[in-house]
């Protein structure tokens, strides 16, 4: 029989686990792989930086809630893919990250772009595997693929030196491997306990996090919330799993958003937090009572117990676990007694959210110039208002405000760096959205100084035929960190912080789309209408008003290990 190498094996395993696309930058070292790529049923879509693929990647698994690929080539196309990484494991995206790297017989004999890449990567994924035996590719790829999405989903690396890539093997010698693990453990004892925990309950919320997307449970929550009446918060890739127009839902569990959630959070008596994490957007926990009831449920037993003490911690997926709960409530039939019981309550967090968005209506109707940022989220809130639009957040301030506004209707709609608040995202973001969904409406909004850090993305937006549309919140610095120094030193250091006036507009128009420069508010439409209608990929660059300092900034001034004695 013919032999094979090494490179055709690691196509011939990805196309036999279905992959759609590959998000990349090529390099001489994964060239064995491209060439068996080149015209099969799996596109290699090319970016202009690495990091840009890995985001592209991190988007597209989230979206579609199963493992995307990304690959690059060795040494510095592995270090710039290295922030990608990061942002995938705090964001628990099973992004599987391909790099080559040298031969085995060349390590540590001064050759082209090596580095030991695999201890500066073990900590920031699931799991690291290099395999040595090119026999042996398809059972790596196998095991990459199954460590992504089990239990909670994450990143993970597998490295492959180019001699393996090159090697001729036996095809009778390779063992094909294709495992998929599927497993939804549910416990039934604790979930029981949680209906007796209710039923004593006062002042009950519920937040979702990502694991409820993950999951697959947007019917067995709304069927959840429906039954028991309690008002609901969503986080992160929960985002719209229970459409902020639902009468329960109220929005974002972040304190910070105009509505109800810091009165609500820092009142509750009992905390059901289903696939979430207690970071830095609850206090580390601290932002709930100390003697409130705390139920979480997650499907990675170390997560449970982080930050706050916990009175009843399931292991457990969320879809079995909202199933078997229901089941219980049927069962028991007091459903109709928990809506009753919580309406008080619920009329309560009404009262508060009406306050809370008229506190911050000044903001959102501003009409003073230069524009306020958080009126500029608003027109393109207004605007973006069909149930599957996507609109993804990018940049310091920006992100802020356009989280403190939008309008999710949908899960999977809204994307943002999340924890790992790594900007350059949005354009990978969007260009990956744009791909999955071509006949939706795609928009990112993005401060000018994140849009600095990927702005050749634009050219690949370009080029690969993707008219998204870009807005600029254009303070002509780096907003975030500006305001956190005036508020903490009294003035800002230029040097760092103040970036000018820059024709973003115009840089897209050269490369072939759309470009628009806005100063009013009641341009903003106006302009998102030309833009879409272009059919380019567009820029619509927004001058905002750089005094305007958000609650980011504050916090971020205020932040523990940042004060200045």
């Amino acid at each position: 029989m013919d032999k094979i190498i090494g490179g055709k094996l690691v196509a011939e395993a990805l196309i036999e686990r279905d992959v759609d696309y590959i998000f990349t930058l090529s390099g001489g070292h994964i060239t064995p792989i491209y060439q068996f790529l080149e015209k099969s049923k799996i596109t290699l879509f090319d970016t202009r930086h690495e990091q840009a693929a890995v985001f592209m990647a991190e988007a597209w698994a989230r979206m579609n809630r199963k493992p995307a690929v990304a690959m690059v080539t060795a040494g510095p196309g592995f270090t710039n893919a290295l922030s990608g990484i990061a942002s995938a494991r705090l964001s628990n995206t099973p992004v599987i990250l391909i790099a080559g790297c040298v031969g085995t017989e060349a390590t540590d004999k001064l050759d082209l772009q090596d580095m030991s890449q695999l201890p500066v990567i073990t900590p920031m994924v699931k799991k690291a595997f290099v395999c040595n035996i090119p026999e042996r590719i398809p059972e790596y790829i196998d095991m990459a693929f199954r460590t992504a999405m089990s239990g909670r989903p994450g990143p993970v690396y597998l490295e492959l030196p180019c001699n393996v890539l090159n090697a001729a093997v036996d095809p009778a010698n390779v063992k094909r491997m294709h495992t998929t693990v599927v497993s939804k453990p549910v416990d039934r004892e604790n979930t029981r306990k949680v209906v007796d925990l209710l039923k004593a309950a006062k002042n009950p919320i519920v937040i979702t996090g990502s694991g409820v997307w993950y999951a697959d449970a947007e019917n067995e929550l709304l069927e959840f919330v429906e039954k028991t009446g309690m008002p609901t918060f969503t986080a992160g890739a929960g985002r719209g799993v229970l459409p902020d127009t639902h009468p329960l839902c109220f929005e974002s569990s972040l304190a910070i958003r105009p509505g109800s959630a810091m009165m609500t959070l820092m009142t509750t008596d009992l905390v059901l937090f289903l696939g979430g994490r207690l970071s830095l957007f609850y206090i580390f926990g601290e932002i709930f009572p100390s003697n409130a009831i705390f139920i979480q449920v997650d499907i990675a037993a170390d997560e449970i117990g982080r930050n706050r003490k916990v009175d009843l911690g399931i292991v457990s997926d969320l879809k079995a676990f909202l199933s078997e709960i229901n089941g219980v409530l049927d069962e028991r039939k007091i459903g109709p007694a928990l809506c009753e019981q919580f309406k008080p309550w619920v009329e309560s967090i009404r009262q508060y959210n009406k306050d809370g968005k008229e506190q911050a209506k000044a903001m959102w109707e501003c009409t003073t110039l230069p524009m306020h940022p958080m009126r500029l989220a608003n027109e393109v809130n207004k605007f973006m208002d069909r149930e599957d639009d996507m609109v993804i957040a990018d940049g310091g301030d920006t992100s802020t405000w356009m989280g403190m506004t939008r309008t999710i209707k949908k899960g999977g709609t809204y994307l943002d760096y999340g924890l790992y608040g790594c900007l350059a995202v949005g354009i990978p973001y969007a260009n990956a959205a744009k791909l999955k969904y071509p006949d939706r409406r795609v928009l990112v909004i993005v401060g000018d100084g994140s849009v600095g850090f990927n702005f050749m993305e634009f050219h690949t937006a370009i080029r690969k035929k993707l008219p998204i549309v870009v807005v600029i919140g254009n303070d002509q610095a780096w907003g975030m960190i500006m305001h956190s120094q005036q508020l903490r030193l009294g003035h800002n250091i230029p040097n760092g912080t103040e970036l000018g006036w820059v024709d973003y507009h115009k840089m897209v128009e050269v490369m072939g789309g759309f470009g628009i420069c806005v100063e009013k508010p009641e341009d903003v439409r106006p302009a998102l209408e030309a833009a879409f209608a272009s059919g380019k990929t567009a820029c619509i660059n927004v001058k905002v008003d750089p005094a305007i300092i958000s609650p980011g900034s504050v916090a971020l001034a205020n932040l523990g290990g940042y004060k200045c004695n």
